[in-house]
Formats: structure tokens, C-alpha cells, sequence
């Protein structure tokens, strides 16, 4: 049984960016990549820029969606983010590092995650 592909995980950061729209997030970018690694969606909300991982997932059966954000995916992001931040010269904004889980279209946000 195949549990992740692409399909997937496009529809799960659909599903996700629309989730942040009605929490009241501006979506600043989506799939933001550079020379360092790739973000999946880059929001705005009361002037903190978040950078989301995005993990989707249709069965829990080997791990929960989030277990997949081991520390040197969160290392890339990071570092890529920092990229963003400097080409952007946004360096002093407040910021944090979301993960949204999608498991059977259920979205489960966690704020601060890293």
C-alpha cells in the first residue's frame, strides 16, 4: 500500500493553504525553493511571517504525518527560510516554523512546532 506521492501532496498543501486563508493568514508564497531547500507555504498573520511544512498523509499506520519533520528536515528549513528572509531583507520580522498535519483530509496545525 502506498501511502505518500506527489498527487497527495499537493492536495494535502491545497487543503492546507485554504485552512490558513480562513484562519485569517495571507499566503505569501507557495512551494518557495532556493539553492538550500524548499518551503511548502509562506504566510502572513499580525505581522509574523510563518514558514509551513506541510506533511500529507493517507494512513497513520507507520507514523503520524508531523514524525516526518525529523530534525535535519527542520535544519533545511531553517536555513531555508534564513535564505528567504535576507533575499526578501526582512531579517528583523518576527517569525515561527508551523507543521500541518493532513491525515484522511483532516488537518491538524501545530503552531511553534520547531
Amino acid at each position: 500500500m502506498k501511502v505518500y506521492n506527489r498527487k497527495t501532496g499537493a492536495e494535502g498543501e491545497a487543503l492546507a493553504a485554504k485552512y490558513l486563508k480562513k484562519k485569517g493568514y495571507k499566503i505569501v508564497e507557495t512551494n518557495y525553493s532556493c539553492k538550500l531547500g524548499e518551503i511548502d507555504i509562506i504566510a502572513e498573520r499580525k505581522s509574523v511571517i510563518v514558514f509551513v511544512e506541510v506533511k500529507t498523509r493517507t494512513s497513520a499506520i507507520f507514523e503520524r504525518p508531523c514524525e516526518a519533520v525529523t530534525p535535519f528536515k527542520q535544519m533545511k528549513i531553517r536555513q531555508t527560510a534564513q535564505f528567504y528572509l535576507k533575499e526578501k531583507r526582512k531579517l528583523e520580522s518576527d517569525c515561527r516554523f508551523d507543521v500541518i498535519e493532513v491525515l484522511d483530509n483532516e488537518i491538524n496545525h501545530i503552531e511553534n512546532a520547531f
